[in-house]
């Protein structure tokens, strides 16, 4: 084996200094850079998860507390993500108003903390992809291709139309099958 002799001029995804790669797949300037760079992935993939391991853990307290005016400062810690300190330096710097009802009993409008903060919002209902019900056959489904030559649209339109309306789907084989009722009145609306 030889090697090559290629010189492609690149930039370093990590370190932004220009290097002469030796293939066309190269990212980094170096070892370093890549390894680098695989920690701050791994890193911001691991603060994603334990972000949705909270949303998880207080999904139902959120839903609540987004229907309440008045609410208590760990109330709005879970509601916004800000810290209990940030709550306390806004009172005090009268950017928010706040009622003292005794101990550990204080109140905030959620709407002055809105106006500052924008909340975290949980729909109850869940987007999850229809199942193709038994009672269309296959008889009564177009293919993807199907639907493509017929309304003259490109297969990723496609596609992405018919996660836009929730169109129930079904991949049978090779073969992604949809409802031609349900197709139907979404490509005659348009």
């Amino acid at each position: 084996m030889g090697f090559s002799k290629l010189k492609i001029p690149k930039v370093c995804e990590q370190c932004h200094k220009p290097f002469e790669a030796k293939t066309i797949t190269t990212r980094f300037c170096s070892n370093s850079c890549a390894s680098k760079n695989g920690k701050e992935r791994k890193k911001q993939e691991k603060e994603l998860q334990e972000k949705e391991k909270i949303l998880e853990k207080y999904a139902d307290k959120i839903a609540i507390l987004q229907h309440r005016e008045f609410i208590s400062v760990s109330e709005a810690v879970v509601l916004f993500g800000i810290s209990k300190s940030t709550i306390h330096r806004l009172i005090k710097q009268k950017l928010i108003h706040s009622v003292n009802l005794g101990e550990r009993l204080t109140r905030i409008n959620k709407m002055e903390l809105e106006k500052l903060f924008s909340p975290i919002i949980i729909y109850k209902e869940d987007k999850q992809e229809k199942e193709l019900p038994k009672k269309y056959k296959k008889e009564d489904c177009y293919t993807l291709s199907q639907v493509s030559e017929k309304f003259g649209a490109n297969p990723s339109t496609v596609t992405s139309i018919i996660k836009k309306f929730n169109v129930p789907k079904e991949k049978i084989g090779k073969f992604v099958y949809v409802p031609k009722v349900e197709i139907d009145k979404i490509f005659i609306r348009q």
